[in-house]
């Protein structure tokens, strides 16, 4: 019973996220580390673009890590670091786009298309509704038809 306990938490263990954090790369201060992580987690490794920096082992993670830090621990809020990266990356570095009148269309798309999806088929269950289906039944089928009713 034990060895399933061990083996279960090696499992998990095994299938947790390796972090691409560096103990070099650390803050030592654990609340100010903790803004870090946070930030980290929220900008898109440019190498890997699938990946928070947080994630990534690319070189240029590592390089934006180091400087998410070094502007936390020079004062910075979160929402200066932010906009420090953002300003030298453009808006694709952040792995969740602004809210802001240049994304509306982005962040409007999924509802747009399933109104566009729903409003075609409403359209075209209408115009097949009217359409009878099928061709007519020639004067041999018709006559089969109602002997077969008569029955």
């Amino acid at each position: 019973m034990m060895r399933r306990l061990l083996l279960a938490v090696a499992l998990v263990l095994a299938a947790a996220p390796a972090f691409a954090v560096n103990p070099d790369e650390v803050l030592a201060d654990p609340a100010l580390e903790t803004r870090a992580r946070a930030i980290s987690a929220e900008l898109r490794c440019m190498v890997c673009q699938n990946q928070s920096i947080d994630d990534s082992n690319a070189e240029l993670a590592k390089d934006l890590r180091l400087l998410v830090r070094q502007r936390i621990a020079d004062g910075d809020s979160d929402e200066q670091v932010m906009n420090y990266i953002v300003s030298r990356y453009g808006e694709f570095v952040l792995l969740k786009p602004r809210f802001e009148a240049k994304t509306l269309l982005l962040w409007s798309a999924p509802v747009l298309l399933i109104a566009l999806g729903g409003i075609s088929l409403v359209v075209f269950a209408r115009r097949r509704a009217g359409k009878p289906t099928g061709t007519a039944l020639t004067e041999g089928e018709e006559a089969r038809l109602n002997e077969l009713l008569k029955k």
